[in-house]
């Protein structure tokens, strides 16, 4: 199920929350550094300056063991997935 949200936080870098669910997106295929570890801060500012505040399509595709929706998500044509997978590797 594809749908339009808007971005109002950042959790860390491959997690957020929308203004219209209650529970957390996960980028899926996104394995970004748990709070505290070694690139936490700066993967979670690159997710931050991708996509906080805008309004992005998520493409559900699972749950996680949390219950988190697991989706694709896009900025326009844009993969915020993809491009975060970019940014980690780097």
């Amino acid at each position: 199920m594809s749908r339009k949200e808007k971005v109002t936080k950042v959790i860390d870098g491959d997690t957020f929350r929308t203004a219209s669910r209650k529970g957390s997106v996960r980028l899926a295929n996104v394995d970004a550094p748990e709070k505290g570890r070694p690139g936490s801060a700066k993967a979670t500012e690159a997710l931050r300056r991708m996509i906080e505040g805008k309004e992005v399509r998520i493409d559900t595709v699972s749950r996680d063991k949390y219950r988190r929706a697991v989706a694709k998500v896009y900025d326009g044509r844009k993969s915020v997935n993809k491009a975060m997978m970019k940014k980690l590797k780097n």
